[in-house]
């Protein structure tokens, strides 16, 4: 039979996060002992409360189609969040609720990108950022965010990569990989390159209720009143409030741009899933004790796990400031070790050592492996020790 795939996917390059988890899950299957490090989620199971709202919504008739753009009391509740946190002001028609912050950013790309228009994209930078830009026919434009520069990029790097057909840039703070934060000054000044060239500002902050250290999540968007005007914020409780699969996310923003995003989903997904709306409501609405709990542990794990990781032979790291990952530098414990890439030295540690990681290749990093500490204090431990061994081995 002829082949009948679009070019546009043809294209795509496959998330590494979820090839590493499924060649995991398979070495499990098989009876191994594989430790996983890959996770992009948080492994507290979603807050009791919200998991009783949810449930109650379904008892009392709440199973029904909802407006496309999301229930309006829930956009209420991402309103007064923003108000909340950050001192910013939305109404409901520049709010949309979409399927997973993942979604919104899809659709994003979807209503604003024509045909080799151009997005800016620092590197390291998350997995599906590219491949979404180039589904929505645009062209990704790579800058890279140097080890040295905490992977953080700067306005004369930004001014240099925009053309006529730039038509975004995107900041993810605190990132995924890294876990680095762009401080208020540093937002500043890239937003100060964005506005004296008319470039839209996509600021991707659903990591932003975990920070470490002292270290504070500024929104780009709470700088002025004219860098809010030309920013689309995406945020979503997957990440806040432990709730990866019930796929609740958000874009706010300029309400033309909103009301395309609006118009676009009513075409495709109708409305993000009822029940987990009701729950999303109780997510903001209620009691934030259980993110501060999650977070606290977070950064627990990090200070632990984080010295531990430094004495591997050939591993280096920037300490991250949020998220939930490091982002060794592990190039010279590749070499040391007799692989000719990292990509090679991460397959060699799931199979030989049965650690899951990604390799920062997926990333726009190649020298670098992303190791999640969203797991148990002892996986992770466990974790560490058998790439010390492993390495140790490779290298006698």
């Amino acid at each position: 039979m002829k082949t009948r795939l679009a070019n546009r996917v043809r294209s795509l390059t496959p998330s590494s996060t979820l090839a590493i988890t499924a060649k995991a899950k398979e070495l499990k299957e098989q009876g191994h002992d594989v430790i996983g490090l890959g996770a992009g989620e948080p492994d507290y199971n979603t807050p009791e409360h919200i998991i009783e709202a949810a449930y109650t919504s379904m008892k009392e008739g709440h199973t029904k189609y909802t407006p496309s753009a999301g229930l309006a009391s829930l956009k209420q509740e991402i309103a007064d969040k923003l108000k909340r946190d950050q001192n910013l002001e939305y109404t409901n028609k520049e709010i949309i609720v979409t399927s997973g912050a993942k979604h919104g950013l899809y659709t994003l790309f979807q209503v604003i990108l024509d045909e080799g228009d151009e997005v800016i994209i620092p590197t390291p930078f998350w997995v599906s950022y590219p491949e979404q830009v180039k589904l929505a026919g645009g062209k990704p434009i790579y800058i890279e965010g140097l080890e040295e520069n905490e992977f953080k990029v700067n306005p004369d790097q930004l001014k240099n990569a925009i053309s006529s057909k730039t038509k975004a840039v995107i900041i993810n703070s605190p990132s995924n990989p890294t876990g680095m934060l762009y401080s208020k000054e540093e937002l500043r000044a890239l937003g100060e390159v964005c506005l004296e060239q008319d470039i839209l500002i996509i600021s991707d902050e659903i990591y932003e209720k975990l920070t470490y250290s002292g270290h504070k999540h500024v929104s780009i968007a709470e700088i002025s009143p004219e860098l809010k005007a030309q920013t689309i914020l995406i945020n979503g409780v997957s990440k806040s409030h432990s709730m990866t699969g019930w796929r609740i996310g958000y874009a706010a923003g300029d309400k033309q741009i909103i009301n395309a995003m609006d118009n676009l989903a009513s075409h495709s997904t109708s409305n993000p899933t009822t029940t987990a709306q009701y729950g999303a409501i109780a997510a903001y609405s209620g009691t934030q004790a259980p993110v501060e709990e999650m977070r606290n542990a977070f950064e627990e794990r990090l200070n632990i796990i984080y010295n531990k990781v430094i004495q591997i032979p050939g591993f280096t790291c920037i300490k991250p400031q949020g998220a939930f990952y490091l982002f060794p530098n592990v190039r010279k414990a590749a070499e040391m070790s007799g692989f000719e890439s990292v990509d090679k030295f991460a397959e060699a540690l799931l199979t030989e050592a049965k650690v899951a990681v990604v390799p920062g290749s997926g990333f726009g990093a190649s020298d670098n492996l992303r190791l999640s500490y969203a797991t148990s204090l002892d996986q992770l431990e466990r974790a560490v020790e058998r790439i010390n061994l492993f390495v140790t081995n490779k290298m006698e």
